[in-house]
């Protein structure tokens, strides 16, 4: 079953082979890599609304989000808690529990954690609409809350932003979505040690989830993750 777990996993162990293999140039690969594939859902929520003949606003980005939690991690009670810190003019939203977070610890990968979630959804923002100001300050890796500031991100009080959920994805999707995107820049930068590597990650992905989950992971290999359908 594809999770928000499995999701984590993929990005953990691009960075741990990332890092092992190549140092402070792995990271730099690894952060490259993390905002490619947020920015291509950024991408897709983007050209979602312009359809939907909606203004890519915050509101609209809230609106416009692939994905919702998964039973399986409610199951376990880890699922995204948060709360709203402030409203306006800046949206301050202080974050307490995570799936992805409660993974990255779980495989003692904090350093990857951190690095991961400081620039992700920065980055899908910065894919949907380039001008609108996210910041990531704080991470539960590092300082026991995440904390996400929208500057002047235009909500009112009161005011409803229900997810479309006609556009949500399974976990498959954004599993593929993160693997080939990661894939992608670590080939492109390492060129056959990049191969390698991608080889190593897909390889250990089958001895974790087994080979009914590598051959869906694999059936994405064509998909063009940067236009939305």
């Amino acid at each position: 079953m594809f999770t928000e777990k499995t999701h984590a996993w993929i990005a953990a162990e691009f960075y741990e082979k990332l890092t092992a293999s190549f140092g402070e140039r792995g990271k730099k690969a690894f952060i490259h890599g993390t905002q490619y594939y947020a920015e291509s859902r950024g991408r897709r929520m983007a050209q979602r609304a312009i359809r939907d003949g909606k203004e890519l606003t915050y509101g609209t980005y809230m609106e416009y989000g692939e994905w919702v939690n998964t039973q399986e991690v409610k199951d376990e009670g880890i699922e995204n808690r948060s709360t709203i810190e402030s409203l306006s003019p800046d949206l301050s939203i202080h974050i307490t529990q995570c799936p992805w977070h409660a993974q990255f610890k779980a495989m003692g990968l904090i350093e990857a954690g951190d690095t991961y979630c400081a620039h992700l959804d920065n980055s899908i923002c910065r894919g949907f609409n380039p001008y609108i100001v996210y910041e990531v300050p704080n991470t539960l890796h590092k300082s026991g809350f995440c904390r996400h500031i929208i500057r002047n991100a235009g909500l009112k009080e009161g005011e409803a932003h229900p997810k479309k959920m006609e556009y949500v994805k399974g976990f498959d999707y954004h599993c593929a979505n993160s693997f080939y995107a990661y894939a992608e820049v670590t080939k492109a930068v390492f060129g056959a040690e990049g191969e390698q590597v991608c080889a190593a990650v897909m390889a250990d992905f089958e001895k974790e989830y087994g080979p009914e989950m590598t051959a869906v992971l694999k059936g994405y290999a064509d998909t063009n993750f940067n236009v939305c359908d």
